[in-house]
């Protein structure tokens, strides 16, 4: 949710814009400064940042994308395997231009049934494709390389695909691949239905974000807490599946705009009732910033704000002894549609009085960066947020 002042907004940033009182409640009473979650030399994403939310330094853990949503869908990874995030795209102007890299967020039911024709047309003994949800897929190549180039296909709305499209050992299978999945796509019943009802279709697979298992120590046994992970989304469920969190499913959501926000939060706090730690990931802010929609953005934080903050910290009154930290994973500005590697903005409230610095800062951008705190590497802020953090507050003169 983190972005860059915008001119429709009066030069403010959707969060300062937006109403959260609920998440300026915490930065005010509790503690507010600003996180660095992308290592220098790392392409910003969801998976590096998430990765150091949780405590993992993405210098020694991080492989891949691939691998992490393969953990999410129980596809279990050989030595030799490689897998890659498959998105169903369409593609523009002959299939040069990346004109949607969600395909206009197509269903998982629909999806489900390009996947299976994909596997049917162009899979293999070595190539197999998984489907996951939305537009977000899975492709495992046995025997493959991982000396590849690719590029996130939100990364590049718009552009022509010649020089973005894989380079490296091992590139020219995988853009055969891609090259051949049009074919399969092109006359498909589902396309022929979306193109009836004015949709764009799923004309094209584009393949990145490879990579091979890694090795990761279990959060859950680093702290010896019981811990849990709710996300529509299946990379941040892979690496909850990593980090020993239980992976909490939640009907209705769905990864965008429409999720069940309230569902998420509810079911936050029913599972800590018997165990010591919850993860809730939401994705519609940053949706809505690689669209540049910044009526959908502003209406993701407000919603956000009331239905899940609001309702966690009102629950949370039921325990004795708790903490809660809310901060935004990476920018996706919606200037430039993409993510950026800026820090942001992480608000900590604690119910020990002496825990809260206080200082009546509120929830944004410029405000964290007057609040002088800033924690760099990203990965430390875990251990500091459940092991160290009335010793950190202690530091900083409380």
């Amino acid at each position: 949710m983190t972005d860059y002042p915008v001119d429709e907004l009066g030069g403010k940033t959707p969060l300062e814009y937006a109403r959260t009182p609920n998440m300026d409640r915490m930065a005010a009473e509790g503690t507010l400064g600003l996180v660095d979650t992308i290592p220098k030399g790392f392409t910003p994403g969801s998976d590096v940042a998430n990765l150091s939310v949780l405590g993992y330094n993405p210098e020694l853990y991080y492989t891949g994308r691939g691998p992490l949503e393969a953990a999410s869908m129980d596809v279990r990874l050989g030595l030799n395997d490689v897998a890659f995030r498959c998105n169903l795209v369409h593609l523009g102007a002959d299939y040069e231009v990346m004109d949607s890299f969600n395909a206009d967020h197509i269903s998982s039911e629909e999806a489900k049934e390009l996947i299976a024709a994909l596997n049917d047309a162009i899979g293999s003994e070595s190539v197999r494709f998984y489907p996951g949800v939305g537009y977000r897929h899975l492709m495992v190549w046995s025997g493959g390389s991982v000396l590849i180039e690719t590029t996130p296909p939100h990364d590049i709305v718009g552009q022509g695909i010649e020089t973005h499209l894989p380079r490296g050992v091992g590139s020219e299978s995988v853009r055969t691949l891609m090259e051949r999945s049009r074919d399969t796509l092109k006359d498909h019943p589902v396309n022929h239905e979306r193109t009836r009802n004015g949709k764009r279709t799923a004309n094209s697979i584009w393949l990145w974000g490879q990579g091979r298992a890694p090795e990761m120590d279990p959060m859950t046994k680093k702290y010896s807490i019981k811990g849990g992970m709710i996300s529509a989304v299946d990379l941040l469920n892979g690496i909850g599946v990593y980090a020993g969190l239980d992976i909490i499913s939640v009907p209705g959501a769905t990864g965008y705009i429409d999720t069940n926000y309230l569902g998420k939060a509810e079911k936050a706090l029913t599972f800590l009732e018997g165990n010591d730690f919850v993860f809730i990931h939401v994705e519609a802010p940053d949706e809505m910033g690689h669209e540049g929609n910044i009526e959908g953005k502003v209406r993701a934080i407000e919603d956000f704000d009331a239905k899940i903050v609001g309702t966690v910290l009102n629950g949370m009154t039921a325990f004795e002894d708790y903490r809660v930290i809310v901060l935004s994973d990476h920018p996706t500005p919606i200037i430039v549609k993409t993510h950026t590697s800026d820090p942001g903005p992480f608000a900590v409230y604690s119910s020990r009085s002496g825990e809260n610095m206080a200082t009546g800062l509120l929830f944004n951008e410029k405000a964290a960066r007057q609040s002088g705190i800033i924690i760099a590497p990203g990965h430390i802020l875990m251990d500091t947020f459940i092991v160290k953090w009335a010793k950190f507050i202690e530091k900083q003169g409380i």
